[in-house]
Parts: structure tokens; sequence; C-alpha cells
């Protein structure tokens, strides 16, 4: 991702094309709402800190499609623009940021860097009645239609993902003498915790076993206690939760070190390419449900855009990151809630964005997601498993698209 970074300044970043000028702050929210300007995307991204490698791409991925849709065309004759500055990762920077832009800009969308963002900002967003936001946060409570009725998941959230993984399991052993025992290793956060009770529910209802469930900090762990439980548990599937990349490798070294080569699964950020690499070393085929295609595949109209425009206009990055696809596909969701609100002849005010992202009920993500969507319950509620393959070493196909 270091590449990546070097291309934008870490302090700030405007994008977009056809703007010619900044919106000054005295101009009316009104006569915005009504197309006298551009629509703006206001962003807090955690360009610098410990999630750097993924901010990077997120804010690539988000000003790179408002660029892209200006291009060809806009929406609804208007162009886009994109506002955003570095929050660090740090929930204060990225709440002072928020409060900036909206001041400044008056923008009709914003994205932030995490789940305790989303929250942090919710009443205000709500009370300024002329914003949606959305993240890369997965969480069941920023999905809540009715509690967040400004923000959009563009994806499945954890909850949802742990079903579709239990119903994959569950499928893949029937007809086998013996169930396989499962185990859950996940992180002390929201972005660990989330999804587990669903996973857990799901799995006792198709008659599956967990067998272990550990529960560990992100960083700075030593895991040696924790294999110790797995080596007596002997799970046959391990799942890993709330983790991008450490401290997976550690807890495979060990559990090979002591006879343990049970199958390792995983969900949306810990199936990325840190990951896959990662255990592709240590000879493990990593595995899970995805809400995406990946980067390399060419199956998806949009994903070849984004390709093609990377090749265009970044050289120098040779591999699409979730993190890159994701912010483009929150982006790709603000520009058709601002398009149906346009052709609806609203004003792009909360109450009219909430009522047309609840149309898109047959949506097409263009093939990031391989099926039609509904994301009428604020979120995109698909996945697909897949599987690393260690001579393409990619993650590969390994189902349909399976929603819940």
């Amino acid at each position: 991702m270091s590449k990546e970074t070097s291309k934008f300044d870490r302090r700030a970043v405007l994008q977009g094309i056809g703007s010619t000028a900044v919106t000054a702050p005295f101009v009316m929210r009104s006569a915005l709402a009504q197309g006298a300007g551009d629509i703006v995307i206001g962003a807090s991204q955690p360009i610098t800190g410990v999630f750097s490698f993924a901010g990077a791409a997120m804010n690539n991925g988000l000003g790179d499609f408002v660029q892209w849709k200006n291009a060809n065309g806009g929406v609804g004759g208007r162009k886009l623009r994109y506002v955003s500055e570095d929050s660090g990762f740090k929930l204060d920077q990225g709440v002072t940021i928020f409060k900036k832009i909206m001041a400044a800009e008056k923008p009709n969308f914003f994205y932030g860097d995490s789940t305790q963002w989303v929250k942090a900002v919710a009443q205000d967003v709500i009370s300024s009645n002329s914003v949606m936001t959305s993240s890369t946060s997965l969480a069941s409570v920023v999905a809540d239609a009715t509690a967040m009725p400004q923000h959009i998941v563009p994806g499945p959230t954890y909850p949802r993902l742990h079903e579709i993984l239990m119903e994959h399991i569950a499928k893949s052993s029937a007809g086998a003498a013996t169930k396989p025992k499962i185990a859950y290793v996940y992180s002390d956060t929201e972005f660990g915790s989330d999804g587990i009770p669903a996973g857990r529910e799901r799995a006792k209802k198709l008659g599956l076993q967990i067998v272990e469930e550990i529960v560990t900090k992100q960083s700075g762990i030593d895991v040696t206690p924790e294999v110790a439980k797995l080596r007596r548990s002997k799970p046959d599937i391990v799942i890993f939760q709330g983790f991008i990349l450490a401290p997976m490798p550690e807890f495979v070294r060990q559990m090979k070190e002591a006879g343990l080569e049970p199958q390792i699964m995983g969900t949306a950020w810990g199936l990325s390419k840190p990951a896959y690499d990662a255990l592709g070393a240590l000879g493990v085929k990593l595995t899970g449900i995805s809400q995406y295609r990946y980067g390399h595949e060419t199956d998806s109209p949009m994903i070849n855009n984004m390709r093609e425009y990377l090749a265009k206009n970044r050289p120098e990055i040779k591999e699409i990151s979730m993190f890159y696809i994701s912010a483009w596909l929150s982006g790709m969701m603000f520009a058709e809630v601002a398009d149906r609100c346009i052709k609806a002849g609203k004003p792009l005010e909360l109450p009219h964005m909430k009522a047309a992202l609840e149309t898109m009920k047959d949506w097409d993500t263009g093939g990031i997601v391989g099926t039609k969507v509904d994301a009428s319950g604020h979120q995109i509620p698909v996945g697909r498993m897949y599987s690393y393959d260690a001579v393409k070493k990619t993650m590969e196909p390994a189902s349909d698209w399976i929603k819940v």
C-alpha cells in the first residue's frame, strides 16, 4: 500500500473533476439540494496510522470512483466532488474532520473510517437532515434503518457473514459420517465479536458443534495458552474473526507444531491479501466468506473499470485491494441514491435519500457482487465462499453467491 500512500497529501486530499470552485459555506443548503452545485462527498480517512494500508486504498477507491463517474457523465447532469482529510484512525480527529467539512463544504454524503466514527457523528448527521454516510464498517449496529437511517453498509454485516459461513459449512459437510467440530478465535473488539452470536445460533440450528471459543487482543499477545486449548478441543475448522493479519500466522504456526492442521476460515477483511499471503507461506489454504469479488477477477464489468482506470492513472498499483473495492462501492451507492432523488425531483435531504436507498431492491453492482442485490435494508446481505489457490497465489471462488 505504500505506493498508494505516496499518491496524495497526508494532511488533506481534494479530488474531483469538473469543479470550477469550492462551494462557499454561505451557499444556501436548499440551493445545493435543488442542483445549483456539485454533489459533494466528504471523507475522514485513516491515511496514516495503524490502518494506513487500508486507508490509502479506501481514499483512492472513493476518490477514483468520483473521477471515473464524472468522466462518464456524473449524476443527473451534476458533477461529484470529493473532499477528504486524514484521520490517522483517531476518533477525535475523525469527528473534527467531519465537523470541519460539514461547515465548509456542505456535503451530501460522508465516508468515515470506523464503527465508532459512525456512532459518534450519527446524531449530528441525522439532525442536519442533509447527509447520508457510509464506511468500511460491517457492524450490525450501523445497519439499523430505524436507529441509523442515515447510514449505508456496503456489504453484509458481520452477523450475516457468519450465518452465510455456517450455511456453507453445513452444506459442504452434508452426508459426512460426522459433522466438523468448529472453534472460534476472535478479537475483543466489535470487529471481532459482533458476528459471533449469530454464527453460534446458526450453527446450533444446523446441528454444527462449536467446541471452543477463544477471545484475544488484536495484537501483542502470547498465543501459546490459547493454542493449548485448541490442542485439547481438536477442532476440524478454526474460524478467525476480528483480525486482518496478526496474530493469525502465529496461531497457525503453533498449531502445526502441536500436530493440529484444521481448516482455517475467516470473513471479509480477514481474507485480504496480507492474511492469505502470510498463511499461504505457511502452507495453509485460507478459506472464507467474502462480500465482494476479488480485484484480480475479470468477470465483473465494474472491477474491470477499476483496473482500466488504475492502469491509466495509477500504473504503479498492481493489486486492487478489498478496501479499494469497498470504498468505490460506497461511492456507487451514494451516486445511485443521488440519481434516484434527482430523477424523482426530490432534494438531497435525508428522508428522500433514505427512501431512495430503500427502493434499491434489485440493484446491479456491476458484478462487484455477482448477483443483483437488495440494499433496501441499508446493507447487502450476500457473500461468496473463496479459497486460497497456492499455484495462482490468489483467492478463488469456492461457491455460488449465498443470500441470508
